[in-house]
């Protein structure tokens, strides 16, 4: 009997509700089967996300709204109780919004003036006969993917994979596509959402980028045979002779806003770091360089609403998971780092991240490579999955993907091993807003702790 996406997907969603409200300790706030309610009502939104994929910004607001009442209602925020507590709570996150917001918006016009640019038109003549061809595709787009957001780098991976194998493309070298996408992003601070949110925290790229190890094993692992698989079943088919022009000065405003907002941050972070929590910088830098570049190359405009609507469904995710109970987690370990690549194929890692950044105790580069590369495993548990597949419609089906596939899974745990064989498992410090938050709580204790004396 073939394999159909609702008999796979209900029970690997309902597997990783159970994984991910399991770890959660009974504590003082009200719980069910000693589960604090908090995390029954995060698993359950990031579940309503799984399941209602066109209506995802609808369940992420519907379900903020209910954790935030009951939060106001019954447990109160590490900065009080009640409305005034949320207050301070939204004040305290609120740098880290606009920051998320305007590198989201800003990296979706970044990514189009890639594109307009003409390069993704030139790299097909680098691809060389024979299997080979589709693995050099996958690297190149490992490669975009460090500089580039992920799901940019995935659509051109695709965009080319559909002409070069004239749209014969397997099931099975469409999730490789994405795979190496979300692999090449998870050890750069600019090719991912969720490590762009740990440089924003405060991590050090330098903790990132070592993801790249256990991101060059996988690709290794997945590509060798996903290229195979393709060349079987659609040789490539180029026109060698067609004429292709660079657009130079597009790839020059592209170089200029991430150079912009790495030299912007570098430089708060080492001369103004209590600023920082004030301002958006980073944010604000990209938007810089892009409005500057408007007299020789203005952006697309025309993408700023669908990127500002996919922005606010994930900063609902992000603000959902800022307000989970964490010290009732389980300490953090290289085993829970390998089980969130696990969750993250069924959930959101935005999210994800965000709790491990609350948290803190993680080794962040194997954080980034769980959280980044584990949602290659299904179509929809990644953004690029989901865009590739929009262009692929035939790509919508857990079972094939899986089954073609398979090679993305045995990818993830032979990348995450061979990081922990070589460097070790070595967790960091609690970032800065968590620091932050811990000294609110006790500031604010303190004055109760001297009433009762």
């Amino acid at each position: 009997m073939p394999f159909t996406r609702n008999r796979i997907f209900r029970p690997c969603a309902a597997a990783a509700l159970f994984l991910f409200a399991s770890v959660a300790r009974a504590a003082d706030g009200p719980a069910v089967a000693g589960i604090p309610v908090d995390f029954i009502l995060f698993a359950a939104t990031l579940l309503g996300v799984a399941l209602f994929h066109h209506h995802v910004l609808k369940v992420a607001l519907g379900g903020l709204l209910v954790i935030a009442v009951y939060k106001i209602a019954f447990t109160g925020f590490k900065f009080g109780p009640g409305l005034a507590g949320f207050g301070a709570h939204m004040a305290h996150e609120a740098v880290l919004l606009v920051n998320l917001l305007c590198l989201l918006v800003g990296f979706a016009l970044l990514a189009r003036h890639f594109e307009d640019s003409g390069v993704p038109e030139v790299l097909p003549k680098l691809l060389p006969e024979g299997w080979l061809g589709p693995f050099v595709l996958l690297v190149i787009i490992w490669v975009l993917s460090g500089f580039l957001d992920n799901i940019a780098a995935a659509l051109i991976g695709a965009t080319i994979a559909a002409s070069v194998f004239k749209r014969k493309v397997h099931i099975g070298y469409l999730a490789a596509i994405v795979a190496a996408s979300n692999a090449g992003g998870a050890g750069s601070v600019v090719g991912d959402t969720t490590t762009t949110m740990m440089w924003i925290a405060g991590v050090s790229p330098f903790d990132v980028v070592e993801a790249y190890i256990a991101a060059a094993v996988a690709l290794l692992v997945f590509g060798f045979p996903a290229a195979r698989l393709q060349h079987r079943h659609q040789a490539i088919v180029r026109n060698l002779q067609a004429a292709h022009h660079i657009d130079w000065t597009r790839v020059g405003v592209v170089v200029a806003i991430l150079v912009g907002a790495i030299a912007t941050n570098v430089t708060v972070n080492l001369k103004f770091p209590e600023a920082a929590d004030h301002f958006p910088f980073l944010g604000v830098a990209v938007w810089v360089v892009l409005l500057g570049a408007i007299p020789v190359r203005k952006p697309e405009w025309s993408l700023v609403p669908d990127a500002f609507k996919g922005s606010i469904f994930l900063l609902a995710l992000v603000t959902c998971a800022s307000m989970m109970p964490v010290e009732k987690l389980p300490a953090a370990s290289w085993q829970s780092a390998l089980s969130l690549g696990f969750i993250s194929s069924v959930f959101d890692n935005i999210p994800l991240t965000a709790l491990a950044l609350k948290q803190g105790g993680y080794d962040w580069g194997f954080l980034a490579y769980a959280v980044g590369f584990g949602g290659s495993m299904i179509w929809f548990g990644s953004s690029a999955g989901v865009a590739v597949s929009n262009l692929f419609p035939e790509a919508k089906s857990v079972g094939q993907w899986l089954r073609h596939g398979w090679f993305i899974v045995i990818g993830y745990v032979v990348g995450f091993f061979a990081l922990l064989l070589i460097l070790g498992w070595h967790p960091h410090e609690k970032q800065k807003a968590a620091q932050q938050a811990a000294a609110v709580q006790v500031t604010a204790a303190a004055p109760a702790s001297a009433a009762s004396r």
